[in-house]
């Protein structure tokens, strides 16, 4: 009896998470940014938001929850309820190096489902006009000038710009202040305040004020040269090598979340990324769309899987202890 009972239960379960899958979505939906508004990842999340609201017929309303380099606000989302009304714009800061750095109170990989790759954009040095630099021979010899006193932000500590720098200044026999920050918006109103004087940062966070010659652009780091800046050279140009890094960004919602209520997440998605207003906003920004067949569950999974195992020996031999 007691065996019947346990079957009917599970039986009635299933028809319940079927019925939900099947009536999804049917209230608001929630894209949890875990930055702060006005940077790169917030900007993305709010174009993709309002082009997947006609497909998805429901409102996606997007909420900042910063700090502790997008942990805190990708946690949310890990204890959120399954159901795929909670969801997470992340990139390889919290998919990949926050895992290596941080304690976290949940796994970005077990308790977190992949749902599509959105776009990349490279990592590159800029700084203030105020640097009296033109090239990177010329920021290196600066830099050892300055003899440490030198500023240079970034969004997190043991983040992808965080350890780029570390490993810059290793290889250059370089050293400077690091002042970390909560997201890219904040990062780039210091710099062009004068506050800080140089970053590692998303090129698609200060391509407008580089086009708009308030910022100066050294190095991107990257094997090709960037295609929305193509006179900044490559670091690997300048013989310094194995310092290639982008910030692709995901999204994820919470482990268990039903097959069906992701592929109608993933469905949204593509057709939100192949609409070519959308696709001009993100090359306006800087950002490159992935290709259809890279716009998958399992794509995102295999991208984040081998990031992991290229960053987290790198971020163990370039981080202080903690």
């Amino acid at each position: 009896m007691r065996k019947l009972i346990a079957l009917v239960l599970i039986l009635l379960a299933a028809c319940a998470t079927g019925a939900a899958a099947d009536t999804y979505p049917s209230r608001t939906i929630t894209i949890v940014v875990p930055y702060p508004a006005g940077g790169p990842t917030d900007t993305i999340a709010r174009i993709l938001a309002e082009r997947m609201q006609p497909a998805l017929g429901q409102s996606i309303i997007i909420e900042n929850v910063s700090g502790a380099g997008g942990s805190i606000g990708v946690g949310r989302v890990a204890h959120a309820p399954a159901d795929g009304y909670t969801i997470s714009i992340g990139h390889i800061q919290t998919a990949v190096f926050n895992p290596a750095m941080m304690k976290l109170n949940y796994d970005p990989v077990k308790d977190l489902a992949p749902v599509s790759l959105i776009a990349d954009t490279p990592i590159w040095i800029v700084a203030g006009k105020a640097v009296p630099a033109d090239d990177v021979k010329g920021l290196i010899a600066w830099l050892k000038a300055q003899n440490g006193k030198a500023t240079m932000g970034t969004v997190g500590v043991g983040g992808p710009t965080d350890v780029a720098a570390r490993f810059f200044a290793k290889r250059t026999g370089t050293s400077f202040q690091i002042v970390p920050y909560t997201g890219g918006a904040p990062e780039l109103t210091d710099l062009l305040g004068g506050h800080i004087d140089f970053v590692f940062g998303q090129a698609a966070s200060q391509l407008a004020q580089v086009q708009g010659g308030h910022l100066k652009a050294f190095a991107v780091l990257q094997p090709k040269r960037w295609w929305a800046d193509p006179d900044v050279p490559t670091l690997d140009e300048l013989g310094i090598h194995d310092i290639d890094a982008s910030f692709w960004h995901g999204i994820w919602v919470p482990a268990g979340t039903p097959p069906d209520v992701i592929g109608k997440l993933n469905a949204a998605i593509r057709v939100a990324l192949a609409d070519p207003a959308v696709q001009e906003r993100f090359k306006k920004l800087g950002q490159d769309i992935w290709p259809p067949d890279y716009q998958t569950p399992e794509a995102l999974a295999a991208k984040q899987k081998a990031e992991i195992a290229k960053w987290t020996p790198i971020i163990k031999e370039t981080m202080p202890a903690q």
